[in-house]
């Protein structure tokens, strides 16, 4: 009998539809046995949470067990895990007691019969603290002056005479002196032998690491298994091992990076052959599993002032055999009641990546859009194209360059006018935050620079943007993080009435000034109408507190500046302040803030509400 298709639909992380027995059936157990526990530890403080926390019996008293034989099985494991957790606290004369019904657990046979529920009484004592006496590593790596190949000594870890004698730091030692081995280049570093003795008469441990660092190797040839639709030679390639290079874990690491970057992959791991060659090449082996062709996806978002907007993607993955992209995005924004179509905003693009070009970190991409939108400063209908180079740097740094080419008509302030513009662009990018979506810590700072050409006036032109974004999380699990943000830029060319209205600089919106309308901040133009700036400066600041696990709020402040062609003053600085809600999901937090601006002009919205998923910076 086969199981019924899940009909489950599951949408930015969150499972809609699902059936409460589907949920529920992995937890049906057989034969229940309930107990009861009264857990006594001597001892206070961190330790006595650890010695809790590591008793299965402890932490499951609320779910039966699966019969007699289940629970007995489970009493039996909490002698070997609680005892490891005093080795882990450098106790290692202490006592573990489980009484089961009045019975020492391990004296139960496996068929017991038990009462219903059966009293368990834990007791715990773990003894003296116990600390290091002689302790060494033989054949420990030598010092490196590479940076690169440092690995912390285990000194550092607490593997000192005199430390307390955790397990826990044993085992750290261990890998660091692996670590520092394979960091040289010897890939087979291993340990042979671990002798820990621990003296009851001083309360002191002693510990001897024994180390073969193995022989020095290089990489040899990659062979790909698991390959449908990839070249198996591109993605050798991709990896950037080469054959002879010396071996390096690092250089493992990036491969790995490398061939997640690609996003064809479902899983790729390496294995290296169990021995060194004769000629000093360690092969591996590189398995793989496809990911499907095809993804596609929609989403949404919504603001009290700019309306409802709804886009969806279509991705072909793989086009060639070399990890081609295509992508096909559509967008329509504005929508809001009454419903009127000649508001609305149209976007429709596509993107073709090709990586692998000059270097494994080097992307090839070009893209080609058309759009009409509808703006409270200016109305655009244009088409244009993209064709540049996006190189990885490092693992924080990436570099973008190109060229871009737009025709385009807009309605303005300044009338009905068409533009033709060609130009280069030039991006670096820092960014070494721990989640793109929900940062607690890190910083991403971006400059930009954009020298064009408008045909139709004959002017030259050039934009820079600079931007920078910073993260401090508080608290064990950083439940509290304040976030800031600025972001200046500047336009060098001719007279406003003749540069392209997307061109200048506006602020306000969900991603800029909350409380106002997209684009809706900027200078005064003929007939004190609103235009775009030739300078921006604007900022933000956040501070988000989790309320639960699913739940946090945010409150934020956000200022901008637009000016024409002088330094704005204070009374040309736009604030909007608000509090947001967040559900944290799988995809990122979904997110839900309301602002008011603080100092409005005629125009401009009482408040306004922005629904979106990520952090709004």
């Amino acid at each position: 009998m086969t199981a019924p298709q899940a009909s489950a639909l599951e949408i930015f992380g969150i499972t809609l539809f699902e059936d409460e027995a589907d949920r529920d059936q992995d937890a049906v157990i057989a034969d229940p046995q309930p107990y009861t526990v009264d857990f006594i530890a001597n001892a206070d403080g961190d330790l006595e949470s650890t010695i809790r926390n590591a008793s299965a019996l402890f932490s499951d008293q609320d779910e039966p067990a699966s019969g007699a034989a289940g629970f007995l099985a489970k009493a039996r494991g909490d002698y070997r895990r609680i005892t490891a957790a005093l080795y882990g606290e450098g106790y290692y004369g202490g006592t573990v007691n489980i009484l089961v019904g009045g019975v020492e657990a391990v004296n139960l046979p496996p068929d017991a019969n038990l009462p219903d529920p059966v009293d368990v009484v834990v007791t715990v004592d773990p003894g003296p603290l116990f600390r290091f006496n002689r302790i060494q590593i033989v054949n420990q790596a030598p010092p490196t002056s590479d940076p690169d190949d440092y690995v912390e000594p285990p000194s550092d870890l607490g593997y000192v005479s005199g430390e307390v004698a955790r397990s826990t730091v044993v085992v750290r030692a261990e890998t660091v002196a692996l670590n520092a081995w394979r960091q040289l280049g010897h890939p087979k570093a291993e340990i042979t032998r671990r002798e820990v003795v621990a003296d009851h008469s001083n309360n002191t441990v002693d510990v001897a690491i024994v180390v073969a660092p193995g022989a020095r190797a290089a990489f040899g040839p990659v062979r790909v298994q698991g390959t449908d639709r990839m070249n198996p030679e591109f993605v050798v390639q991709q990896t950037g091992l080469a054959v002879g290079q010396e071996y390096d874990p690092d250089d493992l690491e990036k491969a790995r990076d490398r061939l997640d970057r690609l996003q064809v992959f479902r899983s790729a791991r390496f294995e290296a052959a169990q021995d060194i060659g004769a000629d000093g090449l360690l092969p591996y082996t590189l398995m793989v599993q496809e990911l499907p062709p095809r993804r596609f996806g929609v989403g949404a978002d919504y603001s009290t002032v700019d309306g409802l907007g709804v886009e969806g993607f279509h991705l072909w993955r793989n086009l060639f055999g070399q990890a081609e992209r295509l992508r096909l995005d559509a967008r329509v924004a504005g929508i809001g009641y009454p419903v009127e179509t000649d508001e609305f905003d149209y976007f429709f693009g596509g993107t073709f990546t090709k990586p692998g070009v000059i270097t494994p970190d080097t992307d090839l991409v070009a893209s080609i859009s058309a759009e009409r939108t509808v703006l409270p400063r200016f109305t655009e209908t244009s088409a244009g194209a993209r064709l540049g180079l996006s190189h990885l740097l490092s693992d924080e740094i990436t570099i973008n360059g190109g060229a871009a080419f737009e025709i385009a008509e807009f309605e303005d302030v300044f009338g009905t006018r068409n533009f033709t513009t060609a130009g280069v662009y030039g991006e670096l990018i820092f960014d070494n935050r721990d989640d793109p979506l929900d940062a607690t810590e890190g910083f991403y700072a971006t400059a930009r620079v954009e020298p064009f050409y408008e045909f139709n006036y004959g002017n030259p032109a050039m934009q820079a943007v600079v931007e920078g974004r910073t993260y401090f999380g508080f608290g064990e699990d950083d439940d509290v993080v304040l976030a800031a943000r600025v972001k200046a830029a500047a336009l060098l060319g001719p007279d406003l009435d003749e540069v392209p209205p997307d061109r200048l600089y506006f602020a306000g919106g969900g991603g800029s000034v909350r409380g106002y309308g997209f684009k809706s901040i900027g200078v005064e133009g003929p007939n004190g109408e609103i235009t775009g700036g030739r300078y921006l400066l604007e900022g933000s600041l956040e501070a988000r507190a989790k309320v639960t696990d699913d739940i946090g709020v945010v409150g934020f402040v956000d200022g901008g500046y637009v000016a024409a062609d002088t330094f704005p003053g204070l009374d040309d600085l736009r604030l909007g302040a608000g509090l947001g809600l967040r559900y944290y999901t799988g995809l990122g937090p979904l997110r839900l803030d309301a602002a008011i601006p603080l100092n409005k002009r005629d125009g401009d919205p009482d408040y306004a509400l922005y629904v979106g998923i990520g952090q709004a910076f």
